[in-house]
């Protein structure tokens, strides 16, 4: 199916135009338009485009001096502070490659992606877990050099001295000397050289949420990077004319606020009302301070902000959208906060090797609930036969989604392999296995299924645990649920359902919600069991972690 030739709802057309470019010529030419406006704002605090250009272009120059250059691998171990943009940047202006660390990982997980990525130099902040963590893989590994900020010189003044005189057990003192060396130490006074970086070049490792094994480094381009940034402000109706501030609580190490936070608000000269990790008051008197209008999350912020006392009280006016992804968005999610807050809620689709972002509903046109809405502009999709992807799908029926496209990766870090198995060739072009199974309607919009790595075999049947999922989202007493195969001895798996409930319905028994599912689902996809629990495994990103609950209860 032609998705070009289909209805399509966003605002520009699907074929308009993505310049091929790289990242520090976006920058720089947002910096030249509006040298003076808000990049960021942090806890209070403003940085205009023209000072953070100006840091990041400082760092390159340390960079170069400290002999880190074209091909280097350089990672940030950060939360969301104001010098991850200058080191992103800036690396990239050194002709480095930036790799991303989840600041949650442990010294192992941080070790071994170092030195599968080969990095040289990481980047932290002097908050006690982080530093520590980092200084530990300093000392195991082949990393050379430990750069520190220091998180009091990011704040405003009396949050600085706040944050000395009071928390100085969450501050670490780090041990400077030839190889950790204080953050302002790397900001010379001078120009960095001037390099021709080319839109081919490799600007991010990206490394993925690890499916199944460990995690693997999706190689993404200058060219990668820029066009999923520029496809997403595609998308965008709204005025430009007026103030555009993104509330940036999705962590920065995170593709999808990769794109959607950092590199379109570049391209689009917006602010970035940045706090340093989600926290639901932070979140709320962030988008009252700063007046934020527009808000990327993962489905689990948004119920946080819902389930918080002073949601009531905040004025969401300024607010024109809030865009979820990460994981499947149920409708009485999406129902209650748009009833409460006013603003629309739409669901979107990326992955890690699509520079995060394929599809999402439209803006303000027609949406569809339940899919991922229409494809970015230039984007193409087809369907795979699910058990062959040398075939296509039989027409008419599900089949794996596979993506072509300018924001599509360069292929994984030094794994071949793994490149020949997700990427098939299909009518003169190359395509991106995605894994999910999905249908595309001859209205354009496309809807995903499953996962075929989450399907469960229950006898000869194929269940599809989102679709289980979907039924308990409709009762009330329902906060949150995942549904995993478990081994039976005469089916060889039957599903099971873990949730949570909402605090504010009466609770039922676990019996009554498994009978109450099971007289609304096929007979091959009953559950063995309703599970009622505390809480459930999310990811580093909020999302719901299938994998993580799979691993705690069946390993």
């Amino acid at each position: 199916m032609d998705v070009s030739k289909l209805p399509y709802h966003h605002p520009r057309p699907w074929d308009a135009p993505i310049e091929t470019t790289t990242m520090p010529a976006l920058f720089g030419r947002a910096v030249d338009s509006h040298p003076d406006r808000t990049l960021v704002e942090f806890l209070g605090r403003k940085l205009s485009y023209q000072a953070m250009h100006a840091e990041a272009r400082r760092f390159a120059a340390g960079l170069q001096q400290a002999g880190i250059g074209r091909g280097d691998r350089l990672g940030l171990f950060l939360p969301n502070v104001p010098i991850y943009l200058s080191a992103y940047y800036g690396a990239m202006m050194a002709g480095a490659t930036v790799v991303n660390f989840s600041p949650l990982y442990s010294v192992d997980e941080l070790s071994h992606q170092v030195e599968d990525s080969g990095t040289r130099l990481l980047v932290t902040v002097d908050a006690a877990q982080l530093y520590e963590t980092a200084a530990a893989v300093l000392e195991q590994s082949s990393l050379q050099t430990l750069v520190v900020g220091e998180l009091s010189g990011m704040l405003p003044l009396f949050k600085g001295l706040g944050l000395k005189l009071f928390k100085s057990g969450s501050v670490a003192k780090p041990a400077y000397g030839e190889q950790v060396v204080n953050w302002r130490d790397m900001l010379p006074r001078a120009e960095p050289r001037h390099l021709d970086i080319t839109p081919d070049e490799i600007a991010l490792l990206q490394y993925t949420g690890g499916t199944t094994g460990r995690p693997k480094g999706a190689m993404l381009s200058h060219a990668n990077l820029a066009a999923n940034a520029q496809q997403v402000n595609a998308i965008d109706p709204f005025d430009r004319s007026e103030p555009d501030i993104i509330m940036g609580a999705l962590p920065l190490f995170h593709v999808f606020a990769n794109t959607c936070v950092l590199n379109r608000s570049i391209v689009r000269g917006a602010t970035i009302a940045m706090v340093p990790r989600f926290d639901a008051t932070d979140v709320l008197k962030t988008l009252k301070r700063a007046r934020c209008t527009g808000f990327p999350g993962v489905p689990t912020m948004f119920q946080a902000l819902l389930d918080h006392p002073r949601i009531a009280q905040t004025d969401f006016s300024q607010l024109r959208i809030c865009i979820s992804g990460g994981a499947p968005l149920a409708d009485p999610l999406r129902e209650k906060w748009e009833k409460v807050t006013g603003v629309r809620l739409v669901e979107g689709y990326g992955l890690t090797e699509s520079s995060g972002v394929v599809s999402t509903n439209p803006y303000e046109a027609q949406r569809k609930n339940g899919t991922i809405g229409q494809v970015l502009p230039q984007t193409r999709l087809l369907l795979l036969d699910k058990e062959d992807a040398s075939k296509l799908a039989p027409e008419g029926e599900p089949g794996e989604l596979a993506i072509n496209g300018p924001q599509i990766m360069q292929g994984y870090w030094n794994l071949p392999q793994a490149d020949a198995e997700v990427f098939v060739e299909h009518l003169g072009r190359k395509w991106l296995r995605t894994g999910d199974v999905a249908t595309i309607g001859d209205d354009g919009f496309v809807a995903i299924v499953d996962r075929i790595k989450d399907m469960i075999a229950v006898g000869g049947f194929k269940v599809f645990p989102s679709q289980v999922e979907e039924v308990l989202q409709e009762n009330p007493a329902i906060r949150d649920v995942l549904v995993i195969g478990v081994p039976d001895d005469y089916k060889g798996e039957v599903p099971r359902a873990y949730v949570t409930l909402n605090a504010d319905v009466r609770a039922p028994s676990a019996e009554a919600l498994r009978d109450w599912l099971n007289s609304r689902v096929g007979k091959h996809e009953r559950v063995d069991e309703v599970v009622i629990r505390k809480d459930l495994p999310v990811t580093m990103v909020g999302k719901l972690d299938r994998k993580a609950l799979r691993a705690e209860v069946l390993d």
